[in-house]
C-alpha cells in the first residue's frame, strides 16, 4: 500500500513543471496492447541517473528517454487495482454527497403553488416560522374590538388637507408606529389646490329665479361665469350623451345637470367638454336617502397629484416655469344640492327623457337658461404624507406600501377614518409578531398616510413622482385601505392582473370572525372573476400606482349592492351613517378588511418568490390583440386602412411574451430556492412586468397614466380599438397614419416587456 500510495501521489503531485505521458502500442508477437507511461520534466535526465531503475522492471533492455514498461506482475496489478478502487470509493462518496445535497435543498418551484388550489401549501419562504403559524398569529392579533378605541381617536368632524386637524391626525399616527417601534418619517410637499371663494359659495341663477349659492364646490374647475340652456344628460357618462346626439339635440353650449355616481366627477366634466357643453352642474343622486340640503364636494382634475407640478414632485425647493396638467378642465364645473336640482327640472322643457332615465321631468330646451359663476381660490398648501417601515430580514431594500388617505372634506369616517384605523391596526399586529412571536418577513412593509386624497391622491401621487427612479425597482406591490367599508352585502376588488391569483387564494384562506367559513364561502357564490372583480378606475387611490408607476396595485371594500356610496365627499360620511348602511357591524368589518390587507401583504414578504402570477397577461394580451385583429379586418376590407398594415409583428410581440411567461415558470421550477441571488433575480423579473407596460414612447407630463392595458391616452390598447371604430364608421377625426404610429408603438411595448421578463439579453429568441 506504500508503494500504491507513492505512485499516486506521484502521478497527481509529481515534479514541478512535470507531465505525464500515456503512449497505447500494439505488441508485434501478436500479444494484448500494453500501456507505456513516461514521467518527463523541463530537462530531460538519464535514466539511471533519475532513478526509474529503482521500479524493479523485468525488461533488461533499458534505454534512455524511454518509458519502462509496466510488466503484469501480480504485484503491481495488485497495486494498479488498489489504485483504481480508492479512486473510485472517493469519487463515489463526493458524487453522493452533492446529490444528496440537492435533495434536501428546496427547489424555487416549490414555492409556486397551483393558483387555482383552494389553499396554498407551505412554501418554506420564512426562515422561521410555518405560514400556517403566520397566519394563525394575525387572525388572533386582529379583533373586532380594537377598532373603537381607534375609530374615537381617528375621527375629527373637520381635517381637510392642509388644515391643523389634518395635521394633528398625521402627528397621531406617527406617534403610534414609534410606539410600535418602527422607523418612521414624514414627506413634506407643498400643492396647490382649488378652495372654496372668499364670499364662501358660488352661484347658480336658473332664467330669472333667485341666485342659489351652494357651498359645496369642485376643485379645479375652470373659473368665470357662462350662460347657456340646461340639458338634463342622466349620469353624464359617454353613452349618455351619444344617446342625446342621437336625438338630434344639440350639445354645444349647454349647461349640462347630471347625477353624481357611476363614473368620477372628472369623467362627467371631461365627456361634457368634448361635447362641446358650456358647464356641468352635479347633484347628490335622488335615489339615495339624501337630504335635500346635503352639500357635495370634489374635484374635476383628470388626473391625480398636483396638476400644476404634472409629472414631477411638489417640493418646495424644486423651480419649474409655469405649467399645468392636460387633465384640468376648460369649461365650469359646480355642485349643487338635490333640492336645488329637482327644483330646475321640474321647469325643463323640451323632449321626454330617454327611457330607463327615471323621472317625469322634460330634457331642457334652448329657452332654460342656467347661469353659471364659479371663482375658487387657488391657494398653496403644506401636506405631510407619514410612513412606517418594519424592514425585512433578507431583502430589506424591497417592500410592499399599504396605504390610507387621511383627509376628508367633512367628518370623513367611510372616507378616510376607517382606513387610517385599518392600517395603524394592521402596522400594530405585524409589528407585536416581529418583537415578540419571531415572524421575520423576508421583505420590508411600508406603512403610508397620504394626505390631500380628497384632491385626487395628491398626497400619493406626488410621492411615487418624487422617487420615481427608486420605487419602480424596488416597490413590489400597492394595498389601499381607502373605502374599505360602505356597505356589508358585497366583497369587491380591483386590482392588478399580476395579484388575481393571489387574492382569489386569500379569500379562500381568511376566516369568517366567529363563525364557520371563509370571506370566499361568503361572497364567491358564481365565478371569481364575475363576483369579486371590478376595473380599477381613475378615482380609484390605488390608480397612479398602477397606471403611472407601474407597481401592482390593490383596492378592495365591502359594499351594498351598488358599489357607489353616495356619501363620500358630504358633511353626511359618519359613524352613525355607515352603521346604518353595515347593519352597526363596522368593526367586525374592520377586522376582516385588517385580515384580509395583511394576509396578502404578509404573504408577499414571506414567501422566497412573489405570488405574482405573470400568466394573467399573457390571456389577456392575447385576448387584446384578438380584438384589434377582428377590427383590423373590418376596416381594411371597405380600403380604410392600407393593405400594407399587417398584424404579424403584433402577434409576434404577443407570442414573445406568452413564451418568456412559460419560460420564467420553468426557470423557477428548475431553481434552487436557498439560493437566495437566483430568488432576487426570479422576482426582479416578476416585479418589471408591470412597469415595462408603461408605454415609454410618450411623455408622462402629456400622459401620466402610461400603462397600456390600464392607463389611459392615445398610447392604450383600448385608444387603439377606439381608433380603429372610429375609421370604420368614418369618423373625421380618425387618422389612418396616426393609428399606424400608435400601433406600432404598443406592439414594442409589448415586446419590449416580453425582452424584460426573459431575462438575460442572450435569453432572448426573437426575430426581428
Amino acid at each position: 500500500m506504500d508503494q500504491a500510495r507513492s505512485t499516486i501521489s506521484k502521478i497527481f503531485n509529481g515534479e514541478p513543471h512535470s507531465y505525464t505521458r500515456f503512449n497505447l502500442t500494439q505488441n508485434m508477437e501478436g500479444d494484448n496492447s500494453q500501456v507505456e507511461m513516461k514521467l518527463s520534466s523541463d530537462m530531460d535526465e538519464e535514466v539511471g541517473e533519475n532513478g526509474v531503475g529503482d521500479n524493479r522492471n523485468h525488461n533488461s533492455n533499458r534505454k534512455p528517454y524511454v518509458a519502462q514498461k509496466l510488466g503484469r506482475t501480480p504485484k503491481n496489478l495488485f497495486f494498479m487495482a488498489a489504485a483504481t478502487l480508492l479512486i473510485f470509493i472517493i469519487g463515489y462518496l463526493i458524487g453522493y454527497l452533492v446529490h444528496r445535497k440537492k435533495d434536501l435543498a428546496p427547489t424555487c418551484a416549490a414555492s409556486v403553488v397551483r393558483f387555482d388550489e383552494a389553499v396554498a401549501h407551505e412554501t418554506g419562504a420564512a426562515p422561521l416560522m410555518d405560514w400556517n403559524d403566520v397566519k394563525k398569529l394575525l387572525a388572533q392579533k386582529v379583533t373586532a374590538a380594537n377598532f373603537e378605541p381607534l375609530f374615537r381617536e381617528f375621527s375629527s368632524a373637520n381635517h381637510r388637507a392642509g388644515s391643523p386637524d389634518d395635521d394633528a391626525l398625521a402627528n397621531k399616527v406617527i406617534k403610534k408606529f414609534k410606539e410600535y417601534g418602527m422607523k418612521s418619517w414624514t414627506d413634506e410637499h407643498f400643492v396647490k389646490v382649488q378652495d372654496c371663494p372668499a364670499s364662501g359659495s358660488n352661484r347658480v341663477v336658473f332664467k330669472n329665479g333667485s341666485a342659489m349659492r351652494p357651498e359645496g364646490f369642485l376643485s379645479y374647475s375652470a373659473t368665470g361665469e357662462v350662460t347657456g340652456a340646461a340639458l338634463y344628460a342622466y349620469y353624464g357618462q359617454d353613452s349618455d350623451l351619444m344617446l342625446l346626439r342621437d336625438k338630434s339635440i344639440n350639445l354645444t353650449g349647454r349647461v349640462m345637470l347630471v347625477r353624481a355616481g357611476r363614473i368620477s366627477l372628472a369623467e362627467k366634466v371631461a365627456n361634457a367638454a368634448k361635447m362641446g357643453a358650456a358647464a356641468v352642474l352635479i347633484y347628490p343622486d335622488t335615489d339615495y336617502s339624501i337630504l335635500d340640503t346635503t352639500q357635495l364636494f370634489g374635484h374635476v382634475h383628470m388626473g391625480s397629484g398636483d396638476p400644476y407640478t404634472p409629472g414631477f414632485p411638489s417640493f418646495n425647493h424644486t423651480q419649474f416655469p409655469p405649467v399645468q396638467s392636460s387633465g384640468l378642465p376648460k369649461i365650469l364645473a359646480q355642485t349643487i344640492t338635490a333640492g336645488m336640482a329637482i327644483g330646475i327640472l321640474r321647469q325643463l322643457g323640451g323632449q321626454d327623457v330617454p327611457t330607463g332615465w327615471g323621472g317625469l321631468h322634460k330634457l331642457g330646451e334652448e329657452s332654460d337658461l342656467i347661469t353659471v359663476e364659479v371663482n375658487n381660490i387657488l391657494t398653496e398648501k403644506k401636506i405631510n404624507n407619514v410612513f412606517g417601515v418594519i424592514k425585512g430580514f433578507v431583502d430589506a431594500d424591497r417592500y410592499v406600501v399599504i396605504g390610507a388617505q387621511r383627509d376628508a372634506w367633512g367628518p370623513g369616517f367611510a372616507a378616510s377614518t376607517v382606513g387610517t384605523s385599518v392600517l395603524v391596526e394592521l402596522a400594530r399586529s405585524i409589528s407585536d409578531m416581529v418583537k415578540n412571536d419571531g415572524f421575520k418577513p423576508r421583505r420590508s412593509i411600508v406603512f403610508a398616510s397620504w394626505s390631500a386624497g380628497e384632491y385626487g391622491s395628491v398626497g400619493a401621487t406626488e410621492w411615487l413622482e418624487g422617487y420615481v427612479s427608486s420605487l419602480s425597482m424596488k416597490a413590489f406591490s400597492y394595498i389601499n385601505l381607502d373605502g374599505v367599508i360602505t356597505g356589508q352585502k358585497r366583497f369587491k376588488v380591483a386590482a392588478s392582473p399580476l395579484m388575481h391569483s393571489l387574492i382569489a387564494s386569500t379569500l379562500n384562506e381568511v376566516n369568517l370572525p366567529n363563525t364557520a367559513g371563509t370571506l370566499a364561502s361568503q361572497f364567491v357564490k358564481g365565478s371569481f372573476e364575475s363576483d369579486v372583480l371590478v376595473p380599477m378606475k381613475l378615482d380609484n387611490a390605488a390608480y397612479p400606482f398602477l397606471a403611472f408607476s407601474g407597481i401592482p396595485s390593490v383596492s378592495f371594500g365591502f359594499t351594498s349592492d351598488n358599489p357607489y356610496y353616495p356619501l363620500f365627499g358630504t358633511k353626511l360620511d359618519t359613524w352613525e351613517k355607515l352603521n346604518l348602511a353595515t347593519g352597526s357591524q363596522v368593526p367586525q368589518l374592520a377586522e376582516m378588511a385588517t385580515r384580509f390587507a395583511g394576509h396578502m401583504a404578509l404573504r408577499l414578504v414571506h414567501d422566497h418568490l412573489l405570488r405574482m402570477d405573470v400568466m394573467k397577461y399573457d390571456k389577456i394580451i392575447r385576448l387584446r390583440v384578438a380584438q384589434i385583429n377582428m377590427k383590423v379586418n373590418a376596416v381594411q376590407r371597405p380600403k380604410l386602412l392600407p393593405k400594407d398594415l399587417t398584424m404579424q409583428w403584433l402577434f409576434s410581440a404577443s407570442g414573445s411574451y406568452s413564451r418568456a411567461s412559460r419560460n420564467l415558470v420553468a426557470d423557477i421550477q428548475n431553481s434552487d430556492l436557498e439560493d437566495i441571488e437566483m430568488c432576487r433575480i426570479i422576482n426582479d423579473r416578476i416585479m418589471a412586468v408591470e412597469r415595462n407596460l408603461l408605454s415609454p414612447f410618450v411623455s408622462p407630463r402629456e400622459n401620466p397614466f402610461r400603462h397600456i392595458l390600464a392607463g389611459s391616452g392615445s398610447h392604450s390598447v383600448a385608444a387603439l380599438s377606439d381608433h380603429l371604430e372610429a375609421l370604420r364608421i368614418d369618423n373625421p377625426e380618425a387618422d389612418a397614419d396616426l393609428f399606424r404610429n400608435q400601433f406600432a408603438l404598443a406592439t414594442w411595448t409589448i415586446q419590449g416587456c416580453a425582452n424584460s421578463l426573459a431575462g438575460d439579453v442572450w435569453s432572448l429568441d426573437n426575430e426581428i
